[in-house]
């Protein structure tokens, strides 16, 4: 039987795991965060010259954002450019809709109540509680703030 200690086989894994490219990895992350943006820029662009005001026109992108992101991740092609773009593809907006979308689907064998419906905010829900808690909080405070 082959007796290696802890410390020789914790230098023998390390030497297998693969090293990223830390520099590529964060220029893929810009291109790709980048060009998402800039799809949103025209987007809202496209809504503001059919006539939507600015605050409108920025509802009516995240809302298209966040279809094209789900419709993206449902299709199989969002997972593709996360594997290749990391951090740029989770930031945006599509990356939220991302991150409902795939335990969902993930999921959906156990049926739509028990696999669809429980598991869609497995990722994204802790998110959307800590945001709505941390809002009150601080709604709280500046209520009584400027009281």
């Amino acid at each position: 039987m082959n007796n290696i200690n802890s410390k020789d086989y914790r230098k023998y894994v390390n030497s297998k795991i693969p090293k990223p490219s830390y520099f590529k990895n964060c220029i893929w992350a810009f291109i790709v965060g980048g060009i998402i943006c800039t799809i949103g820029q025209i987007i809202t662009n496209f809504y503001n010259n059919v006539g939507l005001d600015k605050e409108d026109g920025a509802a009516a992108t995240a809302i298209t954002l966040i279809f094209i992101g789900a419709l993206l991740t449902g299709i199989g092609i969002y997972d593709k450019i996360g594997k290749r773009a990391g951090a740029g593809s989770i930031v945006p907006i599509t990356g939220f809709a991302n991150s409902i979308v795939s335990p969902a689907m993930e999921f959906k064998r156990e049926g739509y109540i028990f696999g669809v419906a429980a598991k869609m905010f497995s990722i994204a829900g802790p998110v959307l509680v800590y945001g709505f808690g941390s809002s009150i909080i601080i709604g709280i405070i500046y209520y009584f703030i400027t009281k």
